[in-house]
């Protein structure tokens, strides 16, 4: 599996812009190693640990970009044998369980996770506990208290781990504590119940709250920071237009309906026998703990369905290994669905170098750049100075994510460009995308002090840079 994930994923190693939130990633973490502090000094939504992992990828002497590549191939490899495993304890054949592990693999690439996303790295801990959960139906005896607590506080110490690369993780971590509970409820020894539910709970929470005891160590201004980064910000987005919202959910159900196939006929067959199965209940628990953290956010991008994968491969995993047209047939149509996303893949790293070159060459007279639309690997690549903590651009520019950040988004942007940022890079979009305060800064000062530079492609759009005019020395002209 291993071996499979980097020769499926391979061919993208070194491209700095493979999706807008790993690169973002990637930038705070390497800033962090220069005393950059998240919620602080680079403000986001996510969780530090997500942040320290990237941090962590940038210690390695190497290019950062193919370092962190490598290092999501390896978690998806392992991931994908996790899944292996899972599925044969569900009852899957050899060959289905090794097809479910591959489906898993296919199927990632095509709906954002080829590269870094967060779910990539948080699988993994996910589906070891997952795998450890399915250990569960066997041990009811009496004896088997402690085994039962201590199988529970690995498995909740890992989704306290996931917690920290992403906050919908709790769902299924909520889901696995749940399934330890029935398990320990049944040995019948209230005293061990209360003691190893305690137990649990502080090991799912540990991580999270050592990051926010280490906010509130550095004074309540930097707690405040972090709490409204993490638990506030999100309750404060504006509502998604319903119309996109169904047509990202129709998307992201196309390109992983294969998988949702193979897991529907397992469903299908087991469904009846569920109640008597325990490790069969277990599964279809876990699928709809997954499905809550998808359906929670919203805006269903494809990417938000990647915690959807471990668990339909392996109850695919079992259907798969027992008909050998079905397993055909998948894996034929998830080969196709891969080679299609290939073939439409828009490669825009060799379209930013210019902008890089750009950046780096005009930002020596001591202004920053600022990329108000458009990939945020332009600071890393430039090794070019940030001009806001707000950087990832969406949360300037996005109307969605208008009054969510804490500040006056429109005033931000006006603050920003009246410091002359050497280069400014926007992206064309669809005018209902944007703040309006923050267009309307941007376009004021573009069209008064800016001239256009030059363009370049991204993705199905384009980017715009611009550069300060060089206006005439009326003196000079005369």
């Amino acid at each position: 599996m291993l071996v499979l994930a980097l020769l499926l994923r391979g061919w993208d190693f070194g491209n700095p812009v493979l999706d807008i939130d790993e690169q973002w990633y990637l930038l705070v973490g390497d800033r962090m190693l220069h005393g950059a502090v998240p919620f602080i000094d680079l403000w986001d939504r996510k969780p530090y640990g997500l942040f320290l992992l990237f941090a962590g990828f940038r210690l390695i002497p190497a290019d950062g970009i193919i370092v962190y590549q490598v290092a999501a191939a390896l978690f998806a490899g392992a991931t994908a044998a996790v899944i292996l495993h899972i599925a044969r304890r569900l009852g899957a054949a050899p060959v289905g369980a090794w097809s479910a592990g591959i489906l898993y693999l296919l199927t990632m690439a095509v709906i954002g996770g080829q590269g870094g996303q967060s779910p990539v790295f948080y699988n993994l801990p996910v589906a070891l506990a997952a795998l450890l959960t399915l250990r569960l139906p066997p041990l009811t005896a009496e004896r088997a208290a402690q085994a039962i607590g201590r199988n529970g506080l690995a498995a909740c110490t890992l989704c306290g781990l996931a917690i920290q690369i992403k906050y919908t993780a709790a769902f299924e971590g909520l889901f696995i504590g749940l399934a330890h509970l029935w398990a320990i409820v049944r040995v019948r020894r209230p005293g061990a119940t209360i003691g190893w539910t305690l137990a649990w709970g502080v090991a799912g929470i540990a991580p999270t709250l050592v990051v926010g005891l280490a906010y509130a160590m550095m004074g309540a201004g930097a707690f405040q920071a972090f709490w409204f980064a993490n638990f506030v910000s999100i309750t404060l987005r504006q509502a998604y237009p319903a119309g996109k919202m169904l047509l990202n959910l129709v998307v992201a159900i196309s390109l992983i309906l294969p998988l949702v196939i193979a897991a529907g006929v397992t469903l299908a067959r087991i469904g009846p026998r569920a109640a008597r199965h325990a490790v069969h209940a277990l599964a279809i628990g876990w699928l709809l703990a997954a499905l809550v953290g998808f359906l929670c956010i919203g805006t269903f991008y494809e990417h938000y369905a990647l915690p959807l994968l471990p668990p339909l491969a392996a109850l695919a995993g079992v259907s798969l290994g027992q008909s050998r047209r079905l397993r055909n047939v998948v894996i034929i149509l998830s080969m196709l669905v891969f080679a299609g996303e290939r073939v439409n893949r828009h490669d825009d790293q060799a379209a930013i170098a210019p902008i890089v070159a750009l950046m780096q060459r005009d930002g020596q007279a001591g202004a920053c750049p600022y990329v108000f639309g458009g990939p945020s690997i332009l600071y890393y690549l430039a090794n070019a100075c940030i001009p806001t903590a707000f950087a990832f651009p969406n949360t300037l520019a996005s109307a969605i994510e208008g009054g969510a950040s804490g500040v006056d988004e429109g005033a931000e942007v006006a603050r920003i460009m009246a410091s002359r940022p050497s280069v400014v890079v926007t992206l064309d979009r669809e005018r209902s995308f944007f703040n309006p305060a923050s267009l309307a800064a941007v376009t004021t000062a573009l069209s008064r002090d800016y001239c256009l530079a030059g363009t370049a492609p991204r993705g199905k759009r384009r980017m715009r840079v611009y550069t300060p005019c060089i206006r005439p020395n009326p003196t000079r002209a005369r």
